[in-house]
């Protein structure tokens, strides 16, 4: 009787928990895996489990906002704010942001900078209540912390996050080893490895990292990509998957991920670590340090059962419809 009960009172408090503020900064453009975790963030703020603040793209390239802002037009959100790098790491279309041309979307003239929105957005908040989902190139949220006060707000950068920010979930780096290489320096660290260095030394709020041996244990299933997005004839996960690299391939879940544990970090799907502190070293190399006192990071883990869990999770948050 008293498992039951608590199994109640967990259930109650999943229905009433205030939904997740997120700002979700992404390099979308380079890898498919943003556009499902965008599709996620919109199938979990439908079920009343966040609100999508504003999206910041990390990719220096017009058709990357724009695509975006059709993702979030196709799932009824065409008003979502959308702010761009300026002079970023990584320039170039890719091989799907070309969809942008094909499906609906108002995303014209000049688009805000990324920077700017960020801190706009953070302003708006109350207190210690936005969660940052980063899931490209460190470059946006790093020269955030260097802003200095303006209409928005009259903190500068640093004090913004440390008042506005409650916690950053990270897809970056790697914390175990991969096919046996132990010195790993994953992608959206070594693209801007002094934004990331500079990151991880100044960041003052808790920061979740999803290293990159996270992503490639949950692969998404290509034949869930092949059946369940044919609710509608033309579907914007369905064809940039098909269009970056098409099935029968599973294409690993990085950024999906850190969504997950953002949005449900009480769900059991993930282990966490021991606190601790990660720095970046100059290759681009990602260490973790145990610190259990004054440590401010922690990485996520997984083991088979849970491996299971999320890849299940993970395609039923991507699949369902607008």
């Amino acid at each position: 009787m008293k498992r039951f009960l608590s199994i109640l009172s967990a259930t109650a408090s999943f229905a009433t928990a205030a939904p997740v503020p997120i700002i979700f900064d992404t390099d979308i453009g380079n890898d498919v895996d943003d556009v499902l975790a965008l599709a996620m963030i919109h199938t979990l703020e439908k079920r009343g489990a966040c609100k999508l603040l504003a999206v910041t793209v990390s990719k220096d390239e017009r058709k990357a906002a724009e695509f975006t802002d059709a993702v979030n037009t196709f799932y009824g959100k065409p008003d979502i704010p959308i702010g761009l790098v300026r002079n970023g790491a990584e320039k170039g279309a890719g091989k799907f942001l070309k969809l942008a041309d094909q499906y609906p979307h108002d995303l014209k003239g000049e688009i805000p900078d990324a920077v700017e929105l960020l801190r706009k957005t953070l302003a708006s908040q109350p207190d210690g209540s936005v969660t940052l989902v980063q899931v490209g190139f460190f470059t946006n949220l790093a020269r955030l912390l260097d802003t200095p006060p303006d209409q928005y707000s009259p903190l500068k950068g640093t004090e913004l996050i440390q008042r506005k920010v409650k916690v950053l979930s990270i897809m970056a780096g790697a914390f175990q080893s991969i096919d046996d290489n132990n010195h790993y320096c994953e992608y959206n660290v070594i693209k801007d490895i002094p934004a990331a260095q500079k990151l991880a030394n100044e960041w003052p709020t808790p920061i979740l990292w999803s290293g990159f041996e996270i992503g490639v244990a949950a692969a998404y299933p290509h034949e869930s990509i092949e059946r369940d997005y044919n609710y509608v004839e033309h579907h914007p996960v369905k064809e940039s998957y098909y269009l970056y690299n098409p099935p029968p391939h599973d294409r690993p879940t990085w950024d999906l991920t850190s969504v997950l544990v953002a949005v449900h970090p009480d769900r059991g799907y993930f282990d966490l670590s021991v606190q601790g502190q990660v720095t970046v070293d100059d290759d681009g190399f990602t260490r973790f340090k145990k610190d259990t006192k004054n440590g401010r990071d922690k990485f996520i883990k997984l083991d088979r059962m849970q491996t299971e869990r999320v890849r299940e999770a993970l395609v039923q948050l991507s699949v369902s419809p607008p």
